[in-house]
């Protein structure tokens, strides 16, 4: 995967000013929204194996969005699934709070959207 691609989802996605007291299925629209702006195609709900669905597939990045802080390792076993499927380049972990994810997961690419960053509080 060129990480032009990687960057162009990132890209898109730091864009996203979420208002407080949205469900995950309301940051799924406001991703989508934010890729199609950036005029980044998409699928929604991505079926990668059994009892492995993705939020959003944008190319080879797989987008994974989660409300609140996310417990760690529980999030690296979800993601673990994900970067072991083949259609998946790269991955992306939105979240509303920041969670200590490490830079590569299975060799592919991992990188954190901290949504409380960009509504520019700490939390």
């Amino acid at each position: 995967m060129q990480s032009q691609e990687l960057e162009r989802v990132i890209s898109a996605l730091s864009a996203l000013r979420v208002p407080l007291q949205r469900g995950e299925y309301d940051l799924h629209l406001l991703a989508e929204g934010a890729l199609t702006a950036a005029g980044l195609s998409f699928a929604h709900e991505v079926k990668l194996g059994p009892r492995c669905r993705i939020d959003l597939m944008s190319g080879g990045v797989g987008i994974e969005m989660k409300r609140g802080k996310p417990n760690r390792a529980v999030l690296l076993r979800q993601l673990s699934r994900y970067a072991a499927c083949e259609p998946v380049e790269a991955l992306v972990a939105v979240c509303e709070r920041n969670v200590d994810l490490p830079d590569t997961l299975m060799g592919k690419p991992l990188r954190l959207i901290c949504l409380n960053r960009l509504w520019g509080i700490a939390l």
